[in-house]
């Protein structure tokens, strides 16, 4: 199946996880509440987001091992079962069993996340942001498509003899059947992502991209190996690495650390904000239509635009888009926090919320641009497995913290310390930009190791800077 044919099943196939992932959540916390009261309502989310990350790092493995196609299926099988069970256990009115099943179904968002890999895998460097970011763009229409299937779902399962609000997961179940079905039998090619890169590899020996001009991170020229990357040709004979490793990989690389750093940073800081702009708009007696209204333009901010800075990052490089999205970022939170501060801010935080979702997915794209293009053969998938794990994980802990600082600061405080959460992706990216310079006169070598001690010793090889 050609590039267009690859990419168009993993949008039908984001599209379908994202109507399911949204149908789910838009009732989760009300059917937590009504099976286990006000206290453990937050937890449906905490538990989501949990089974999002611990399963990122398992389906890398497996894709790793076996190859795109089936991480996603098996991914979406697993949502599948974890719709399944949340019905079930509504049933059962057993909230223990009611957890776990939430667990299970958002392993769908990880799944999710990982197509905009899968996008690339096989896809020449000078497009591979725009592959990534139509695959991201499908998510806008699920978002959308999802939460307004709610309450013919709740009325279909009620019909059904099935409890309240449990019956939107109807929907779920069958989106994610849909995806793993489309996925496993039309994602094409099935090959794994080392010998996909060991093929563009093979089409143009000892680069990996073109273009006019200076070369810098997200846009190489031909006949150079991107600071932080090995060549692929000298890579495939050996083992792919565990997520740990990967990381002390990326931690003695500025390009790929930046990257990391930033997927974390910048995900932490869009849900800080997010999480709480709702309670701060009902404090100030904003409306729920209002709330909807802000909400709903902070996910067009963050999926509607992505095309935009995937052509962005093909055209001007990744590392440029990157510190664009930080830019944009900053810009956000200081809207955000001049809003707290007016007596009506509704407006002024309805625009500081859009820019913030389209700086988080200028930030997403980018990132895993640098990623998917300074790792080596052999770190690439194990790196973009345990960074979408550490993104969840820092979205886990800024909403945790999120509430305690809006009530002892208010919405200001909240935009400051999402501004606090911002700063390490600063230096990081400046260590970024050096090292593109050094690998500019001649330096490229000492960023390129040899991958042959991680075969003797991972830990070595991976906390050595080189």
């Amino acid at each position: 199946m050609g590039g267009f044919g690859r990419i168009g099943v993993l949008v039908v196939a984001n599209l379908l996880g994202g109507v399911g992932v949204a149908s789910g959540v838009a009732v989760g916390a009300l059917l937590i509440e009504q099976v286990g009261g006000t206290t453990m309502a937050g937890l449906g989310s905490a538990a989501n987001v949990l089974g999002a990350a611990i399963a990122a790092v398992p389906l890398a493995t497996v894709a790793s091992r076996y190859g795109r196609r089936w991480s996603l299926t098996l991914g979406y099988v697993i949502s599948v079962v974890g719709g399944a069970l949340i019905i079930a256990a509504a049933v059962l009115s057993n909230i223990v069993v009611m957890l776990a099943a939430l667990a299970l179904f958002g392993v769908a968002q990880a799944v999710n996340l990982q197509t905009r890999y899968a996008a690339v895998d096989d896809t020449p460097p000078a497009t591979q942001a725009r592959a990534m970011s139509t695959v991201i763009w499908a998510t806008t229409v699920g978002s959308v498509a999802g939460p307004n299937l709610s309450e013919v779902g709740d009325r279909l399962g009620i019909r059904l003899g099935l409890p309240e609000l449990s019956g939107p997961y109807l929907f779920s179940v069958l989106s994610f059947a849909l995806a793993a079905a489309v996925v496993a039998l039309l994602f094409r090619p099935a090959v794994r992502p080392q010998a996909a890169a060991a093929a563009r590899a093979a089409r143009a020996p000892g680069s990996v991209g073109a273009g006019s001009g200076p070369a810098e991170p997200g846009r190489t020229e031909p006949g150079r190996t991107e600071p932080g990357r090995t060549e692929i040709g000298r890579t495939e004979a050996g083992r792919t690495v565990g997520a740990l490793a990967a990381l002390r990989w990326a931690a003695a690389h500025p390009v790929a650390r930046f990257a990391v750093v930033l997927i974390a940073t910048a995900h932490a800081v869009m849900i800080t904000v997010m999480v709480m702009t709702p309670l701060h708009l009902q404090h100030h007696g904003m409306t729920l239509q209002v709330v909807g209204l802000v909400i709903s333009l902070h996910i067009m901010g963050m999926y509607a635009f992505s095309p935009i800075f995937g052509w962005l990052a093909d055209r001007f490089g990744a590392m440029r888009v990157a510190f664009g999205g930080i830019v944009m970022l900053s810009v956000a939170l200081v809207l955000g926090f001049l809003a707290a501060t007016l007596p009506a801010g509704g407006t002024l935080t309805a625009v500081a919320l859009t820019i913030l979702g389209a700086g988080w997915s200028a930030s997403l794209i980018s990132a895993s641009v640098l990623l998917a293009n300074t790792s080596s053969a052999r770190v690439r998938v194990p790196l973009q497995g345990v960074t979408d794990a550490g993104m969840s994980y820092a979205g886990a802990a800024a909403a945790a913290l999120a509430g305690p600082i809006l009530a002892l600061g208010g919405f200001r405080a909240v935009n400051i310390a999402a501004a606090i959460i911002l700063v390490p992706a600063v230096p990081a990216g400046i260590a970024a930009l050096r090292r593109w310079d050094s690998g500019r006169r001649g330096s490229d070598a000492a960023d390129a190791a040899p991958e042959g001690p991680l075969d003797e010793g991972e830990r070595q090889d991976a906390a050595s800077p080189h």
